[in-house]
């Protein structure tokens, strides 16, 4: 079965490190160009003074950068998320969103980038606002990329 965007946001929110993190996938776009995602802070989502527990607001931007850049590339790469920086901004209430974005003009830069077997880092930005459109914080993400050995193998030959 091929995976699809609708599929993809349905089954990260079922997973369970999101499921009982509160951490909702709203929607992967067609194109793999942007994703949304909510954080319910809730009894259990929340720190010791009732707001948004920071390992759930990191938890809620760790894949999907890595996910938009891998499934805009295919298979002929290898693509993981290597690093996160969070800078929390404010406390963070009620509901609280993040969408991400990758261009296809950043991806064929990427590609280019890697094409030979190159590895590349790549560091990618969003911020988590809460339901007033307010900054809670501000996260960085870096992935790595290369091309795979087999196909730059196969280029070569």
């Amino acid at each position: 079965m091929r995976m699809t965007p609708r599929l993809l946001a349905f089954g990260m929110s079922l997973w369970a490190p999101n499921l009982f993190s509160g951490i909702r996938v709203k929607r992967f776009s067609p194109d793999w160009t942007s994703a949304t995602v909510e954080l319910h802070v809730n009894l259990i989502t929340r720190n010791y003074v009732k707001t948004a527990f920071g390992g759930s607001m990191s938890a809620m931007t760790d894949p999907y950068f890595f996910m938009l850049v891998r499934h805009q590339l295919g298979g002929d790469y290898v693509v993981w998320d290597t690093r996160g920086e969070i800078e929390f901004v404010k406390p963070g209430r009620g509901v609280l969103t993040a969408h991400f974005t990758v261009s296809p003009a950043q991806v064929a830069a990427i590609r280019e980038r890697a094409e030979g077997g190159a590895k590349v880092l790549e560091w990618f930005e969003t911020d988590i606002r809460d339901r007033h459109g307010d900054v809670v914080a501000r996260v960085r993400r870096e992935v790595y990329i290369r091309e795979k050995k087999r196909v730059t193998a196969a280029r070569n030959a």
